[in-house]
């Protein structure tokens, strides 16, 4: 099961620099996590400082 970023994203870029696979890359409004890509390690989730993100 791939994460998902919610509109609490702050951009501050956290998720995509520890993500171990590169699936998350930044929107124009938030980052985004892609599902084909996502391994589901949690690494993404565990350093948001907002909690925006969370498994689908």
């Amino acid at each position: 099961m791939a994460h998902a970023v919610s509109d609490d994203c702050i951009k501050c870029g956290n998720c995509a620099a520890n993500c171990p696979v590169e699936a998350i890359t930044e929107g124009d409004t938030k980052y985004v996590v892609n599902a084909d890509t996502c391994i589901d390690c949690g690494n993404c989730e565990a350093d948001c400082p907002t909690g925006a993100i969370k498994p689908e």
